[in-house]
């Protein structure tokens, strides 16, 4: 059974990410949640992604633009009021991780239903007539998942331009000039004037139609306890948000096609490898934090390298990635 979880119309980011968490970790885990969420302007970084690279320093701190890293891989993203934000939290059955389909097929559905002919396209976005109106994501740990996703609904398109450091390779990728141009705001597909939160109640009616009443989980004292906790450990601490990035002296970087960008960082002294550092916006299950401990203290040579990763299944890591093409990478 699907519920609604009412998350009181906070726009705090730091919340909101702690909010979709508490969900995952510590409601029914034979139970779905659908959460909606609507942040004041925010870059949200992909877990695996170098902070200080993705993002414009100087318009973040001039615009009081909150930063703050997300559980799950992809890419960095803008939110503003204009920008509704979708999560599915559900038991993990082993086959959904990857399947964006199954979570953006009822928003496609509800969109159809607003005559905004929506469809998913390449690994994880929804278009809108070749435009892009949202990216989606998805995180799993311990027999549950999210998969979440924004909606641009009346965006300032501009600020995304400027709040971002756009990667070149990625646009040269999917051959194309500037963000500007594949980007649009689903306001401008409809044929009447709603703002975001009529948007996000006219989707929520869509997609429980045929309820009489919204099932809802309703956040108790308790749970909001425990979300304040998570909060301040983990979304409004410095270390996640940016981290330290560690000094380098070998750099490779990559785009592979259905996987996205890969980045690896090395310290190599005397030959062996001191620190290692892998960045991207791929989605994988497991932690790059186990690649990159395997990787220290090994000799920076192709078998040496190829040994100490023989029983990983990098996969598992860094998605549609074989271990030769990562070896092949860092060498």
């Amino acid at each position: 059974m699907l519920r609604f979880i009412d998350n009181e119309n906070i726009t705090d980011p730091r919340i909101n990410l702690a909010i979709e968490e508490y969900a995952l970790k510590h409601l029914g885990i034979n139970d779905t949640y659908l959460l909606f969420y609507i942040n004041e302007p925010s870059i949200i970084i992909g877990k695996n992604q170098n902070t200080v690279e993705e993002i414009n320093s100087e318009y973040v701190r001039e615009n009081g633009i909150h930063v703050v890293r997300r559980l799950s891989g992809g890419g960095a993203v803008y939110h503003d009021h204009g920008n509704l934000n979708f999560s599915f939290i559900t038991k993990d059955d082993g086959n959904s991780f990857h399947d964006f389909k199954k979570f953006t097929e009822p928003v496609i559905k509800a969109l159809h239903k607003l005559g905004v002919p929506a469809e998913l396209s390449g690994r994880n976005d929804i278009l809108v007539e070749g435009k892009k109106i949202s990216g989606n994501a998805q995180f799993s740990t311990k027999g549950r998942m999210f998969s979440h996703g924004t909606l641009m609904f009346d965006s300032q398109i501009e600020n995304v331009v400027s709040a971002l450091n756009v990667n070149m390779d990625k646009i040269k990728s999917k051959g194309i000039k500037s963000i500007r141009s594949r980007v649009t705001n689903i306001s401008d597909h409809l044929n009447q004037d709603m703002t975001t939160e009529q948007f996000k109640e006219t989707l929520l009616r869509y997609l429980f139609e045929g309820e009489e009443e919204i099932p809802q989980y309703r956040l108790n004292e308790e749970d909001w306890k425990v979300i304040r906790e998570i909060s301040a450990d983990r979304y409004q601490n410095w270390d996640w948000n940016y981290g330290k990035s560690p000094k380098f002296n070998v750099k490779h970087s990559h785009r592979f096609e259905g996987a996205g960008q890969l980045d690896v960082r090395l310290d190599v002294v005397k030959n062996t490898i001191q620190a290692c550092k892998i960045y991207g916006d791929f989605f994988g299950v497991g932690d790059v934090e186990d690649i990159e401990n395997r990787l220290i203290g090994v000799r920076y040579d192709y078998a040496e390298t190829e040994k100490a990763l023989a029983d990983l299944d990098i996969s598992h890591y860094l998605g549609k990635i074989t271990r030769e093409q990562f070896l092949d990478l860092i060498h």
